[in-house]
């Protein structure tokens, strides 16, 4: 089966140990432009799996808006910038959005700017 063509917008997720880590995800992300804008929330009570225990942490979530294109860029950033062994990254596909704000995005993802 052919893969399926990537989303053209995307929200993309990840989720740091402190307020400090957040803020540097987001601002060198859209430093680079590789999201259009970065929203961090928190503190949020993550609960899950971890080495064999349930562990309970402290989390800030950062959430992009990107293009499908810049994906594979935004997310090889989080890793490399991330203090987590194994990131949170979740993209999950726009459907729908006004056509100023897409524009706005791509406009802001773009090499050029």
């Amino acid at each position: 089966m052919p893969a399926a063509a990537p989303a053209a917008y995307l929200a993309v997720t990840t989720t740091t140990d402190s307020e400090e880590r957040a803020r540097l995800l987001a601002t060198t992300a859209v430093e680079r432009r590789l999201a259009a804008c970065a929203q961090i929330d928190g503190p949020i009570t993550s609960h899950y799996h971890w080495r064999g225990k349930v562990a309970c942490d402290t989390e800030w979530r950062v959430l992009y808006k990107t293009t499908g294109e810049r994906y594979a860029e935004l997310e090889a950033h989080i890793k490399g910038a991330h203090g987590y062994a194994t990131p949170e990254v979740i993209a999950t596909p726009i459907v729908a959005g006004s056509d100023e704000y897409l524009a706005w995005v791509r406009a802001e993802t773009t090499a050029e700017g």
